[in-house]
């Protein structure tokens, strides 16, 4: 028998992503972004934070923000602290874009930790949900 030249991930890691992807089909069939209130989305992996303003009649990304933008990455400070900065800067983009308020989806996430400090720092920015 030859090797197996893909990659595979582990049960764990496979059961926790699907587990998220039910979580997230459950809280996306209560939630719905509008032209008039927009859904804010967010995306979590190890090491950066993803966040996104998206009209679901269209389809269409509004505004987007995350730990990859220059101004943030190149920055110091912990995980929570970075993504509190993307919730800001989020705000400040939405506010740019004549977006003031929005629809939380935490993405299957628990709102505990990053996911609460990018809220928070929307919040702060102006942004209302």
């Amino acid at each position: 028998m030859g090797k197996s030249t893909t990659l595979t991930r582990s049960k764990g890691t496979a059961k926790r992503a699907s587990s998220r992807a039910r979580r997230h089909l459950r809280v996306r069939k209560k939630i719905s972004g509008t032209p008039a209130r927009p859904r804010l989305v967010v995306f979590r992996s190890s090491k950066h934070i993803v966040a996104q303003i998206v009209d679901d009649t269209r389809h269409h990304t509004l505004v987007a923000a995350s730990t990859l933008d220059r101004d943030i990455r190149d920055g110091e400070g912990t995980k929570s602290e970075k993504s509190r900065k993307v919730g800001e800067l989020l705000a400040q983009r939405a506010k740019a874009a004549d977006i003031s308020a929005v629809v939380f989806d935490r993405g299957g996430y628990r709102y505990h930790g990053r996911v609460a400090e990018l809220a928070d720092g929307a919040r702060s920015g102006g942004l209302e949900f």
